[in-house]
């Protein structure tokens, strides 16, 4: 939690109360749903909530902006950037309808009104975003194909709307066919031995293949 602080330091009482209370509600869902492993419960503010907020080192997303969160699990990445960011409206979606209620329940509790929860796979969704998020659902080149076609081609942000994807290890080999592709190491922000070989992915929409 300190690490939060440290990093985030402009937060409001409402955000840190928010954050704050996501351990309790986490660990009261995780009991009857499993969304975090139980192994990773305890440590739900390094390995979740900052490791998610490893996008908002990359890209402070605006007001009145539109993110999709997909295959969101419990609501990583999108719950804890959908309270560092409360003017940004959130989308997040899974397969999975447990899950999905988990999500719902959480947002509720946390009072996020920028938060829209749905079991729905990407491929299915109508609307377009300024940006995709998700944290390693699959390889580069599916997710690539799942949400093709989703990301609004006009950008208010300093970057190109596209893709910001939380992914470790080496991705030489994945990222090969995707010309434009930036990767940001979150060692470089946060010094927990967790983030070593953590990265987050982005990929502008002009992406090429």
């Amino acid at each position: 939690m300190e690490e939060i602080w440290k990093q985030f330091p402009n937060l409001t009482e409402n955000q840190r109360n928010q954050f704050t209370q996501l351990q309790a509600l986490y660990t009261e869902w995780n009991a009857k749903i499993n969304v975090i492993s139980r192994k990773d419960i305890d440590e739900l503010y390094t390995r979740h909530v900052l490791h998610s907020l490893g996008i908002a080192k990359v890209m402070e997303f605006q007001p009145g902006a539109s993110v999709m969160d997909v295959g969101t699990g419990g609501g990583f990445p999108g719950i804890p950037l959908a309270i560092l960011f409360p003017d940004t409206q959130f989308y997040l979606i899974d397969v999975i309808g447990k899950k999905i209620k988990v999500v719902q329940e959480v947002a509720a509790a946390l009072g996020l009104t920028n938060v829209k929860a749905a079991q729905m796979r990407a491929e299915n969704v109508q609307e377009e975003f300024d940006f995709i998020v998700s944290r390693a659902v699959t390889n580069m080149p599916d997710f690539v194909k799942w949400v093709r076609g989703k990301v609004k081609k006009q950008s208010k942000h300093p970057l190109d709307n596209g893709i910001l994807y939380l992914k470790g290890g080496d991705l030489t080999e994945e990222l090969a066919v995707f010309q434009r592709t930036v990767l940001y190491d979150l060692a470089d922000y946060f010094e927990d031995p967790f983030f070593e070989t953590k990265k987050v992915v982005y990929l502008p929409l002009k992406y090429k293949t």
